[in-house]
């Protein structure tokens, strides 16, 4: 089964472990990054963590969990070859895979239920890339990385 990377804040760190523990009754070899507790700590960090391992190729995808999730979408988004995708709702999970080939999805533990997560989830994992006219997207981001990032 894949690896996934799983990253949180203080903030995210509760449904951080509510999506370990769901990850790895689906079979999933989890890697988490941290934080192991709700002490105050800086998302950026682990942000940087999840991301530089899916855009090295470490791990196939990555999940991130802070107070509202942007913050964790806007840092993983600056590693090359990330495809951040902040999720509140299913549909966004969905098309986040399907038209954009997401490869870190990033949850607001404020904001998103446990309930609710678990069918993000679920719908993230099980998502394929439609490909097609997508990739050609793809390719236009993959090309403004490298003419402007790296």
């Amino acid at each position: 089964m894949a690896k996934i990377a799983i990253g949180a804040d203080h903030a995210g760190f509760r449904l951080k472990e509510f999506v370990k523990k769901l990850l790895q009754e689906k079979g999933f070899e989890v890697i988490d990054v941290g934080t192991h507790s709700e002490e105050r700590c800086h998302y950026p960090e682990y942000a940087a963590k999840v991301a530089q391992m899916v855009s090295k190729g470490e791990v196939e995808r990555g999940i991130l969990v802070c107070g509202s999730g942007i913050g964790m979408s806007i840092v993983a988004n600056k590693f090359k070859g990330v495809r951040a995708a902040l999720c509140h709702n299913i549909y966004s999970a969905k098309y986040s895979r399907l038209h954009n080939n997401s490869n870190i999805l990033c949850l607001g533990g404020r904001v998103t239920g446990e309930d609710l997560t678990r069918e993000i989830v679920e719908v993230w994992l099980s998502t394929p890339f439609e490909g097609g006219r997508h990739q050609e997207r793809l390719n236009i981001i993959s090309k403004l990385e490298e003419e402007n990032f790296c």
